[in-house]
């Protein structure tokens, strides 16, 4: 009796959890995580590419500075 009842609640723990598997892998959750996944990722590579800018904004005046290219308008 004491077989068949746990093997009864394991088989309900089996199914249960292959059956929110099983949900997990519909279309729309899915789609979800993926939209959810690039957008923070775009959001990575828009700082990235701001901070990056940033630098190389200052990297450049770093230099003109140093080598006395103030004026920017002229160019060889």
């Amino acid at each position: 009796m004491i077989r068949r009842l746990f093997y009864l609640s394991l088989g309900a723990l089996i199914t249960l959890w292959v059956m929110r598997r099983l949900q997990a892998l519909h279309p729309s959750h899915v789609a979800r995580r993926t939209a959810s996944g690039a957008a923070g990722m775009l959001a990575q590579v828009r700082d990235f590419t701001s901070d990056a800018l940033g630098e190389a904004a200052d990297r450049e005046t770093e230099l003109r500075a140093r080598f006395g290219l103030d004026d920017s308008d002229h160019i060889d």
